[in-house]
């Protein structure tokens, strides 16, 4: 550790800082520790003031309920007592944000989004470049068309079928003049125009000429690439009729490939393990390389050496043959940890550990500043940095991170609102009070979204001395879920949210499924938000064709047009049980449901430090799985627990029992771990911890549990 003013820094991450992000920054070393010093001397203080207070909220929420528990709750009253503790503030007059300077990803082009742990370098590098995807290869690798291949090498079959159903996709997108894309022979580019001769000896153009936004040529400056639109997605149409899949083809197209992941969160929270300076300075050096635009990660696949990097831009030309960039890559947002969280990388002038969120905000900022020193391939045209906020409880919340970000603008030399803060509407006091927390980041907010798992969480952790809770299946179907799907994006557009920031949708959390995507997640888009997340890059390129049929910001202005929907009575109702009554079986299903869930995450998280993977589920179905499936799992364990609708030997027989059927599950991985039958190992010590610990948890987070575990496993097996 080293002492610089009133910090005391971990040597790993202040000779990353000094030797590898300051430089080209044109800061001073001194200034910046100086500067970082006292915007800790100062926030630090008011963070944990701020974590004060949600226990003290909770602990008169506790009181309440238990002094109310069996009676039928009045929502006037409910609202009253809220009120009059400060947990639900009186709104505002009306408002609209005032965001300058947003990016088109975020302000005008709808569709989908990624969420990637920052450590992983492949896997940031794939999501970035998931900005383009090969259409023929999402829907012939997976499921889409009802089956899987069946084998490793090319089904011509298989592939007549993908290239069937994508040019029909491309009939519906963008029609031809009385014909089909199936009977298109070639693409022509004449006399600046686009035309297509036809099987049946005919020529036809688009039905929409305005659709054509550029073409490529090869060397021999013959037609390569037709680049078409449609609701601000580019669509570009590979024609190769040297590549294989061009030369079977009866118009020489090659490839279909869509503009996909329109942004990509970088995550240094849910989806990550990083719990010493060894882990936090790896997600840093990830991000630096994507901001650099340097990153590189080498592997080995099908016994072939691959290097991957990061894409470039796209040179296009219109018809009239004028020059046009596309860009190459996701936009990137990165989402820095919550208030909650302390770090032992950074002790301030008493020697205690800082809030890592603060950190976060400092480093990640200074590692922007490389992307907007750079003249080409940027992340952002209009030099912003996006910075997605969790975990914060109401308007107070929203307004300490803004004052850190202009004290962090301050100290980097940036203009105030360089930074702009997304705002995820994960906690309950962030729900009910939703406008003032838009209000307090009203010139700097670039997102707001939905998160059922951690939403609900939190509404069982914050109630759960109201009784117990409803099962996990049923809480989809209520009327406080509805409500706060419908209220997040409806108070989203009356403060002036459209075509200024994104309104988000949760994830789509099975990654083999995709024909089921297809089918389902199409009610993103119809339910009025501008971007969702899928847990693929292959994912991101099949939810675009919902974007291409559903133009959102014509979906806005018609739930604009109709009024607000939820409302927060029904957002207060808490979905307990009251007299309903489950059957035996259904209460041992629901714990090992949990149970094994809670199991297969902690195991790879405790023992291998994997923070977001494909876990199986009880019924071996892989689930993308990150921090906020074990807090709403463990937080329905410990309900039903504290509520006497289950005991701790009902819970840890279900503990045990699901061990074996997670150890079975991943008998094929070599750095596995059993849990069975000893019992004792730290990842189920951990799972353990966070069902019969999950009642005292801090608004029933997993961090401190997981934290705490991960680094005695590091310790042991170092």
């Amino acid at each position: 550790m080293i002492k610089k003013n009133n910090l005391t820094i971990n040597e790993k991450l202040y000779n990353f800082v000094n030797k590898v992000v300051i430089p080209e920054t044109n800061l001073n070393i001194d200034k910046f520790w100086n500067d970082f010093s006292n915007i800790v001397d100062e926030v630090d203080p008011l963070n944990k003031s701020l974590i004060k207070k949600r226990s003290d909220l909770q602990s008169k929420l506790n009181d309440w309920y238990k002094n109310n528990k069996g009676k039928e709750i009045n929502i006037a009253e409910y609202k009253k007592f809220l009120l009059d503790i400060d947990y639900l503030i009186e709104e505002g007059d009306d408002f609209k944000i005032d965001t300058k300077n947003v990016d088109p990803e975020i302000a005008s082009i709808c569709g989908p989004q990624l969420v990637v742990p920052i450590t992983n370098a492949r896997y940031s590098l794939n999501a970035i470049n998931a900005r383009w995807g090969s259409f023929y290869d999402a829907i012939y690798g997976t499921n889409v068309l009802g089956d899987l291949s069946t084998t490793k090498e090319y089904d011509i079959k298989r592939g007549e079928r993908v290239i069937k159903f994508a040019k029909e996709h491309l009939d519906k997108i963008v029609p031809l003049n009385l014909s089909s894309w199936n009977n298109v022979k070639s693409i022509n580019f004449i006399n600046n125009k686009i035309n297509f001769d036809l099987s049946t000896n005919e020529t036809t153009t688009l039905l929409d000429e305005n659709q054509i936004a550029g073409i490529r040529s090869n060397s021999e400056n013959q037609l390569s690439e037709l680049i078409l639109i449609v609701n601000n997605l580019h669509c570009r149409i590979l024609i190769n009729r040297n590549n294989a899949i061009g030369k079977a083809d009866i118009a020489g197209i090659s490839d279909i490939v869509l503009e996909s992941a329109i942004s990509s969160i970088l995550d240094c929270e849910d989806s990550v393990a990083t719990v010493d300076a060894n882990d936090k300075v790896l997600a840093y050096e990830n991000l630096l390389g994507l901001m650099k635009g340097n990153l590189e990660s080498t592997f080995t696949k099908n016994n072939k050496k691959i290097t991957r990097v990061l894409n470039q831009d796209i040179k296009i030309k219109t018809l009239n043959g004028e020059d046009k960039t596309l860009k190459g890559r996701s936009l990137m947002l990165v989402r820095n940890v919550g208030h909650l969280m302390t770090t032992p990388i950074i002790l301030n002038k008493d020697n205690n550990q800082i809030g890592e969120g603060i950190m976060d905000g400092v480093i990640t900022a200074l590692i922007a500043i490389h992307d907007l020193k750079k003249t080409s391939n940027k992340n952002s045209i209009y030099n912003s940095i996006y910075i997605v906020k969790p975990k914060m409880h109401g308007p107070e919340e929203v307004e300490f991170t803004v004052n850190l970000f202009e004290r962090i603008e301050a100290m980097l030399n940036l203009p105030n609102n360089t930074i702009k803060v997304g705002i995820m509407d994960e906690e309950r006091r962030t729900s009910i009070n939703l406008k003032e927390c838009i209000r307090a980041a009203k010139s700097r907010l670039a997102f707001i979204n939905t998160g059922f798992l951690d939403r609900t969480g939190d509404e069982i952790h914050t109630s759960t001395q109201a009784g117990s809770f409803i099962t996990k299946a049923d809480m989809k179907n209520t009327a406080w879920i509805k409500s706060y799907e419908d209220r997040n994006v409806d108070i989203g557009l009356e403060c002036g949210l459209k075509g200024k920031a994104q309104i988000g949708k949760g994830m789509w959390a099975m990654p083999d499924l995709m024909m089921e995507m297809v089918e389902q997640k199409i009610s993103h888009p119809k339910a009025g938000a501008n971007c969702s997340w899928v847990p693929s890059p292959t994912a991101a390129t099949l939810h675009a064709m919902h974007y291409h049929y559903v133009n959102v910001f014509d979906i806005q202005d018609e739930i604009k047009a109709n009024g607000k929907r939820g409302t927060l009575n029904d957002l207060l109702t808490l979905p307990l049980l009251n007299k309903r009554n489950l059957s035996e079986e259904e209460i041992n299903n629901e714990i090992e449901n949990n149970a094994q869930g809670i199991l297969g995450y902690v195991v790879r998280w405790v023992d291998q430090g994997i923070g977001c993977s494909k876990v199986p589920d009880i019924n071996n179905i892989g689930l993308m799985e990150d921090r906020a499936t074990c807090r709403i799992s463990s937080q329905a364990i410990a309900n039903w627990i504290e509520n006497g609708l289950i005991t701790k030997e009902q819970a840890l027989k279900a503990l045990k029992k699901m061990a074996l059927v997670v150890d079975k599950q991943n008998i094929g991985d070599e750095n596995y771990i059993p849990m069975a039958p000893s019992y004792d190992t730290i990842a189920f010590q951990a799972a353990k911890d966070l069902v019969f610990e999950g009642v005292n948890q801090p608004s029933g987070y997993t961090e401190p549990i997981l934290h705490k575990r991960r680094l005695e496993f590091k310790l042991k097996y170092k």
